[in-house]
């Protein structure tokens, strides 16, 4: 049967797809065998509806960051470990003040021949900071004095700073932060320079790339890849078990639990790299009581919601991002479920009987099940939750301007790139509109210095204050989980989720 990639007929094929596999028997297919060249790949992932585009300077969701991987690069990238590696970037150096920062770029090419250029550099990162931009790697960049910038020559860009930047090169690797070439401003058949060229785009149904047989770091596998949307689990995966697709991104500890024994599809657990929280909106009533706040830290029991929601695969929270990262405050007292402290918090701050909306989704595995567990927790301490269910295709971008606490996940990044991203005043999605000037400051200070030591100080005092008052209640950690055909080979399964080697299709193969 021939897949087609239309929304309506995507979801009637996996349908009956699901009637038609029951009570199939399982086993284990066959290995992809050794790496080799050609076929499509199709990868389902959950997306943004018909607002999506390919603007790389306007990711957000993980179906259009993988297109962006396909089809640009960075300078660096986050590796699985978070540190930086080196992309376009062949090597970096700073100043002795750390104000400066002189890159060297590879040879590599656009998808039209064009070299890659310092001025495609400049151009990237001017278009991405532009004062009437919301663009998520702003935040980050923003510390580059771009009129004082230059091209020293083509292959040589000197960033000069606004202040000391220790870590640099995490605003370099930082989401959306892709190179594009001098003065492209439509992106309606992009050119980039990564692993694949543009093909063809249905926003909210597929996407279509081919091989790039010039990428600077090796021709992929696969002659295309195609990526479908669906924001419905079941039918991702009752696509990939009916081999109309190959790859399924994003699924529940449930789901994967209940395939894996089947040895139908294999499952592929990406390290500790989803993040669950609420997020909570400082700015807003009730939530701008501080008392409220702390008063949500205490109800929540996090050890029933992994065990719940994550189907016992994780770990608990303890309201800070990050678990097991550089830089992460684990010194902190593990905080558990304390009703009466929260009720006493509540009366405190004149918030008894509190009846609050909380916004969720069905967008990504867990966020409304996770919503209503704690709704369920909310009620011992008098809080009534009413659960609203969003809309799938634009949840993300309705939680960041609407409502009061919302259902909310991360993928992997540094510690002090999700400060930059969401914790600062400029922070282009400050979701829980933490604005601080105490906070910023800190956190400049710990850019600032070459002592990595004081540096760790300095996080560890904003994680203590984002600790006692913040906004996001970080209640668990567990794999992220994506399901692939077996003939499917190069998957790293060591690579957390927004990481370089995540959804890096370009090493892919079909066996």
């Amino acid at each position: 049967m021939t897949f087609r990639t239309n929304r309506r007929a995507f979801l009637g094929l996996t349908a009956a797809t699901a009637v038609a596999l029951t009570g199939c028997a399982g086993g284990a297919a066959s290995g992809p065998g050794a790496p080799r060249p050609g076929g499509r790949l199709r990868a389902a992932f959950p997306g943004g509806g018909g607002d999506e585009v390919l603007d790389p300077h306007e990711t957000d969701l993980y179906s259009e960051i993988a297109r962006a991987k396909a089809l640009f690069d960075k300078l660096a990238d986050y590796g699985s470990d978070m540190s930086p590696q080196p992309r376009l970037a062949e090597r970096w150096e700073p100043s002795a003040d750390l104000t400066t920062w002189r890159i060297t770029l590879r040879q590599a090419n656009f998808h039209d021949g064009r070299p890659v250029r310092a001025a495609d550099v400049l151009h990237s990162y001017e278009r991405i900071t532009r004062a009437d931009s919301s663009r998520r790697a702003k935040a980050s960049l923003s510390v580059i004095d771009l009129p004082a910038s230059r091209a020293i020559d083509d292959r040589t860009v000197e960033f000069r700073l606004k202040r000391p930047y220790a870590e640099f090169p995490n605003a370099m690797a930082t989401l959306g932060a892709y190179i594009v070439p001098e003065g492209a401003e439509n992106f309606d058949r992009p050119i980039g320079s990564g692993p694949f060229r543009f093909a063809s785009f249905q926003p909210g149904r597929s996407f279509l790339a081919t091989r790039n047989p010039d990428y600077w770091d090796g021709p992929p596998h696969l002659d295309e890849l195609e990526i479908v949307i669906s924001n419905d689990e079941a039918a991702r995966v009752n696509a990939l078990l009916g081999g109309q697709v190959e790859y399924a991104h994003d699924l529940t500890a449930t789901t994967a639990r209940s395939h894996e024994s089947s040895g139908q599809v294999a499952i592929h657990r990406l390290p500790m790299s989803n993040f669950h929280a609420l997020a909570m909106k400082v700015d807003r009533p009730p939530f701008d009581k501080p008392e409220v706040r702390q008063a949500f830290f205490h109800l929540v029991d996090r050890e029933e919601l992994v065990r719940s929601v994550l189907q016992g695969s994780g770990q608990v929270g303890n309201d800070l991002f990050g678990k097991g990262y550089q830089y992460y405050a684990d010194s902190l007292p593990q905080r558990g479920q304390d009703i009466d402290r929260a009720k006493a918090l509540l009366k405190q701050a004149g918030a008894e009987n509190l009846v609050v909306d909380l916004d969720t989704s069905d967008v990504s595995p867990g966020l409304r099940e996770g919503a209503l567990a704690i709704a369920d927790q909310a009620r011992k301490a008098g809080i009534t939750l009413n659960v609203r269910l969003g809309n799938k295709d634009t949840y993300w971008s309705d939680i960041s301007k609407q409502g009061v606490i919302a259902s909310y996940r991360s993928g992997g990044m540094p510690i002090e790139s999700h400060i930059s991203q969401r914790l600062l005043t400029g922070s282009t999605t400050n979701n829980t509109k933490w604005k601080r000037p105490e906070f910023d400051a800190r956190y400049q200070e710990a850019q600032s210095t070459l002592d990595e030591a004081r540096r760790g100080e300095l996080y560890f005092e904003m994680q203590r204050q984002l600790f006692e008052e913040g906004g996001f209640v970080w209640w668990g950690v567990s794999d992220w989980i994506v399901a692939s055909a077996h003939n499917v080979g190069g998957i790293d399964d060591r690579a957390p989720a927004n990481t370089l080697d995540w959804a890096r299709f370009d090493k892919v193969w079909l066996g």
